[in-house]
């Protein structure tokens, strides 16, 4: 124990003088310090500490196209181009379906009308409680350059789509410079029907950056986004909700989302919530933090209260260190996900670090009841460890698949698991709460530790066994049943995202290599489990492949550009009927090109 304490005592020392060090003078570094180090770390220029959580993937790759590395990769590889060859069928955009022959098979339904063969990734979905046809996709979308936040609708269930990148551009940040980049997007309905979208917006080239909300409003469906200020239907320009902005070059905001209260029966339906991580530098402790905090909307997301805090502290599951003076405090977290219970409480799971051992973190929950003033921190309850969050799979850097610099990746992908951004939370219309997550704890192979220690992901080999699981509370998210596992077989299986219907019944969609050889060739497919008598001891559990074929591995081999990320996240909805409607990135490009687009398939 002695030995392991000095371990963490030396790892925090040597944290600290990193974080107080000048950044890297390159003329291309970002201005905000976060995102210069976030770069450096991508880069493999500097080594992430022990307990530092990471900035989005989708804010990282915006900074590798801002610098040109990007570019410099497609330069470098050597691959075979392939002729592009134009959509035949009468269209404005470039849509496509893949059609299922089994019997219980589902449709996969490309949701982005991007023609071009720019990346598309990283997304989510939400459904109308007014109109269950009308859905809104959104995605991580580098179609003009950089990454931007596209979002899709659909009038007819998701059978068709249109799609349109909001004007997120042209807001100008609280220094003056325009933002040039938009990530995380995200988005929801209240309960009337109106629409809101989100993003986290930068500019490369200053430290100032925001999270911003625009508005569809109720008929729009989605097809056109405004300000949210009463009457008003400005597209362009400032005039849009702002959650959080600054432009201290010592802090950044990451990893966003947004949910409105669609519950008619809540003491406060219609208001709007949003939860961020908030990197920062500071002068406690370890020397730096990335607590998760809130903010809310009253009034339609025109207006937003000042952030707080919420990730609060415990002195049993975090008591070790912090970059805070409260040194209980959770503060190493990453990837929040808000939901709204039927009486109007408010609960927020998140990733947190604050653990002793390298790799073995934890998923927390904390929650704010439909009675209490959720905009003053005393009013949160202190964060619960729902289970252990085991994020030891072999690490980067891998040139040949393009798993990065101190990424965790599960060969022979080089797509790095994202576990502390694709934990979902969930509530039943009886007030049973679920988390879902995936991550390593059953490891396998020479993906295993070595030696008490990560694995290299250049020289792992499958098979990978990363498994899916879920827990349960009956009691508000005070205690919490074991980890179930949903994934079966001894293969790769990451980055799940659930929903639960009202009457109980947990869905539950993740990428999956158990089918054919995948799991030894790279490709992929997207399963679906359907979890009835989820809050029990004996659930029952039916799986559904979503994918009519196999998803091909994406390698710099193939597209370089792209290569190494399918996102932090994909989406799981329910709509009125209790049907699932799942979006996910997929790899199967038209006329048989490698790269990715988001697809949609409403599970029978």
């Amino acid at each position: 124990m002695k030995t392991k304490l000095v371990s963490v005592l030396l790892v925090v020392a040597l944290l600290v003088i990193s974080l107080v060090a000048i950044p890297s003078a390159r003329s291309d570094s970002p201005r905000n310090n976060i995102l210069a180090r976030a770069l450096d770390i991508e880069l493999g220029n500097v080594q992430p500490h022990q307990y530092e959580q990471r900035v989005s993937s989708g804010v990282v790759y915006a900074l590798l196209a801002a610098t040109g590395e990007l570019d410099r990769r497609a330069e470098a590889a050597q691959r075979t181009s392939t002729q592009f060859n134009p959509p035949t069928n009468a269209t404005s955009g470039c849509s496509n379906v893949y059609t299922s022959n089994a019997r219980n098979g589902v449709d996969n339904v490309r949701v982005n009308q991007d023609c071009s063969l720019r990346r598309q990734a990283e997304e989510v979905i939400a459904v109308n409680p007014t109109n269950p046809r009308n859905l809104i996709a959104g995605q991580n979308d580098s179609r003009i350059g950089f990454n931007h936040c596209g979002y899709a609708w659909s009038f007819d269930g998701g059978k068709t789509w249109g799609d349109q990148i909001p004007p997120f551009w042209g807001y100008v940040l609280p220094d003056g410079h325009t933002s040039d980049a938009c990530s995380d997007p995200t988005a929801t309905f209240d309960a009337n029907g109106n629409a809101y979208v989100g993003g986290v917006v930068f500019d490369v080239a200053s430290a100032a950056n925001a999270i911003i909300v625009a508005k569809s409003n109720a008929g729009i469906g989605g097809m056109f986004y405004h300000s949210p200020a009463a009457g008003s239907f400005q597209e362009y320009g400032t005039n849009v909700g702002v959650v959080a902005s600054g432009n201290d070059p010592n802090v950044a905001l990451d990893k966003e989302y947004i949910v409105a209260d669609a519950n008619p029966g809540s003491p406060k339906v219609n208001n709007v919530y949003a939860t961020w991580t908030q990197f920062a530098n500071t002068s406690f402790g370890v020397g730096g933090n990335s607590p998760i905090y809130f903010s809310q909307s009253t009034d339609g997301g025109a207006t937003w209260s000042p952030g707080v805090e919420i990730s609060g502290s415990n002195a049993t599951d975090c008591g070790l260190f912090s970059g805070e003076a409260d040194p209980n405090a959770c503060d190493q977290d990453q990837g929040s996900h808000p939901i709204v219970g039927p009486d109007g409480t408010i609960y927020v799971a998140f990733g947190n670090g604050n653990t002793p051992v390298l790799g073995e973190n934890q998923i927390m929950l904390v929650s704010c009841p439909g009675s209490a003033d959720c905009t003053d921190s005393a009013n949160w309850t202190a964060p619960v460890k729902v289970n252990d969050l085991i994020g030891t799979q072999p690490v980067g850097p891998d040139p040949s698949t393009a798993c990065a610099f101190g990424r965790g990746c599960l060969p022979p992908n080089g797509y790095r698991v994202p576990e502390f951004t694709s934990i979902t939370a969930s509530v039943d219309g009886a007030g049973e709460l679920f988390v879902t997550w995936a991550d390593f704890r059953n490891g396998g192979g020479t993906c295993d530790w070595q030696g008490g220690a990560f694995g290299s992901a250049a020289t792992a080999t499958p098979p990978c066994d990363n498994d899916v699981f879920y827990a349960y509370s009956k009691d508000g998210g005070a205690t919490w049943s074991e980890a179930y596992k949903l994934t079966p077989a001894d293969s790769a299986q990451w980055q799940p995202w659930s929903a639960v219907t009202a009457d109980g019944k947990l869905w539950v969609a993740y990428y999956d290599r158990s089918y054919g050889n995948c799991e030894f060739e790279g490709c992929n497919d997207i399963t679906l489990a359907g979890v009835d008598k989820a809050a029990t001891n004996s659930p029952r559990v039916r799986y559904t492949r979503v994918t009519t074929s196999s998803m091909p591995n994406l390698l710099p081999a193939n597209n370089p550009v792209q290569a190494g990320f399918l996102g932090d996240y994909m989406w799981v909805a329910a709509d009125q009927q209790g049907t699932p409607l799942i979006v996910w990135a997929d790899t199967r490009g038209m006329n048989g090109t490698v790269e990715e687009d988001i697809y949609f398939s409403r599970a029978r």
